[in-house]
């Protein structure tokens, strides 16, 4: 089987926070998890390299656009790298390549009669000297009043267009935008309206798509789609493939999700493969966003797909809801967040990819807190999970001399084991990732009953024989959990397979034929000092007052 997992494009404008990590994180389980399984896997994603929210940072730091990406991607690469994100392909938007892709889909479009010219009014800013793109138009929703951008209402979920904005301003110098006329080409959505309610409507009866990406695009269907811009008057970006239309950009948002495709054809290009199994009827394929994301994933891009000929349309979307920090809305523009980059400086990445998926806002927003993330850590990581594993093998090294075997264990335990990885090997291909996790540490927190129930430390003085198949049986326990846990925390389970000379990677049962401990045993995770959750708040606080 082929599976295809697009993760959502960060714009490279800024570093990430927590609310991209978070959103992002379920596709690395994905592909870790399916890749165990032995499938062959391509899990894509890049940097959104284009657009003005670029031009404008260069702007304010005085620098070229490209400075500003050049940066940026660097350090999303570094982030991800270091939190253990496993793309088969990174890439990023302002490569000749992706130009050339999104070119090709344009111009296959064009040929299918789904694109069209017409003269528009689009908002022009006569302080900035430039037309607008939609998300640098400001102003009241039409729909619920509340601030809008010109392309979405964050607050209501509506797709806009800027001159439906009440009261708007550019984002860029806060100066009321005029209107001028100008030519740009149009995608005709509304003539793909029909193919897009079968397909949706098929996500529904087989219950592949979240809640909140259902009904969303229940609800854009409903009103019925519009025809949309699919070139806009931007400085940077893919150019409009038509003479005479050269300094006019394919806009961002059918740009960017065409990343997945050019990202697909780079990944083959530089590995000597073939991805046609990616984009076949018979892949299997995800994409994980925020909800933020959700019409470009079920309506733009399977628009898009199905008029260029392409059977692969998304199966699976996984659209989290939002994350709140300390009860209060993320704002970059307030320096209310918690940025990656520091976040790496002072915590290990399999304590910060625990918390944001047991804490993952997949039904509904999920708060982070500093006090539950390090109680979190203390409590579950290593109080039940870090335990176990040094309690065990602890014993075994000073007990046994660091040898042990372990041919026969316990049946009811191994088939205990073998149903849970089918259970939660489910419930990850349904993106159901705070369950499983949760079912995983509920037998750790089993295992550890086990050890203390059998008190092995009284066994070795009783029948040595017994003490040694009870530690058999944590030792096979903690094989497993390991593996089962890969997917989520992928360096202590690393460093387990190390201490017990696991060889194997596979998505089933680990049989061990003994241990030989060939070095100390260390303690899997670190205490956090509860001190941390105050030191942390105050520099929430003080980051926040420097905007």
């Amino acid at each position: 089987m082929s599976i295809f997992i697009g993760g959502a494009w960060a714009y490279a404008n800024g570093s990430l926070h927590l609310g991209h990590v978070s959103s992002l994180l379920p596709g690395d389980i994905l592909a870790r998890y399916y890749r165990l399984k032995g499938e062959k896997v391509l899990y894509a994603s890049g940097s959104d390299c284009n657009g003005t929210p670029i031009t404008v940072k260069a702007r304010q730091a005085g620098v070229e656009p490209q400075a500003i990406a050049d940066h940026y991607h660097r350090e999303f690469v570094d982030c991800f790298t270091q939190l253990g994100f496993s793309y088969d392909i990174y890439t990023r938007t302002d490569t000749a390549h992706h130009h050339h892709v999104v070119q090709e889909i344009f111009l296959a479009l064009l040929e299918k009669g789904l694109i069209y010219k017409r003269k528009v009014e689009q908002t022009y800013c006569e302080h900035c000297q430039q037309f607008l793109p939609d998300r640098y138009v400001e102003g009241l929703c039409p729909v619920c009043n509340e601030p809008a951008r010109g392309d979405q209402c964050d607050h209501c979920a509506t797709i806009l267009e800027p001159l439906e904005l009440h009261e708007r301003s550019c984002k860029i110098c806060g100066h009321t935008p005029t209107t001028r006329e100008t030519e740009h080409f149009y995608f005709a959505l509304s003539d793909l309206q029909a193919d897009l309610e079968k397909y949706t409507q098929r996500a529904e009866v087989q219950h592949l798509w979240r809640e909140n990406a259902l009904h969303l695009t229940k609800r854009y269907l409903g009103e019925g789609l519009h025809d949309r811009a699919i070139s806009r008057d931007l400085p940077i970006g893919v150019s409009v493939p038509v003479s005479g239309y050269e300094d006019k950009k394919v806009y961002v948002w059918i740009e960017a999700v065409s990343g997945y495709y050019s990202a697909s054809k780079k990944w083959a290009e530089e590995n000597n493969q073939d991805d046609h199994d990616f984009w076949s009827g018979e892949t299997t394929s995800y994409y994980v966003h925020g909800k933020d994301n959700i019409p470009f994933h079920t309506v733009i891009w399977p628009a898009i797909l199905q008029g260029i000929g392409i059977a692969a349309l998304p199966t699976r979307v996984i659209s989290n809801e939002y994350v709140t920090l300390e009860k209060k809305k993320l704002s970059t523009s307030k320096n209310w967040a918690v940025w990656v980059p520091d976040f790496l400086e002072r915590y290990e990445p399999d304590s910060i990819r625990y918390f944001l998926t047991i804490n993952a806002p997949e039904n509904r927003d999920a708060d982070f807190s500093w006090k539950e993330f390090i109680y979190s850590h203390n409590s579950e990581l290593l109080g039940a999970y870090g335990n176990f594993v040094n309690h065990t093998l602890k014993f075994i090294e000073k007990s046994f001399a660091g040898v042990i075997t372990t041919s026969d264990i316990d049946e009811k335990i191994k088939g205990e084991i073998n149903c849970l990885y089918q259970e939660v090997g489910n419930l990850i291909e349904q993106g159901s990732m705070k369950q499983a996790l949760e079912n995983i540490f509920a037998y750790v927190r089993k295992s550890n009953k086990y050890f203390d129930e059998q008190k092995p430390w009284q066994q070795w003085h009783e029948d040595q024989g017994t003490c040694e198949k009870t530690l058999a049986n944590c030792v096979y326990l903690l094989a497993n959990l390991a593996q089962l846990l890969s997917p989520f925390l992928p360096f202590s389970s690393e460093k387990v397979f190390e201490l017990l000379n696991v060889q194997e990677r596979r998505w089933q049962e680990v049989v061990l034929n003994g241990v030989t401990l060939t070095a100390p045993v260390e303690p899997l995770f670190a205490r956090i000092d509860v001190e941390n959750i105050e030191k942390e708040l105050t520099r929430l606080q003080a980051q926040s007052l420097t905007e």
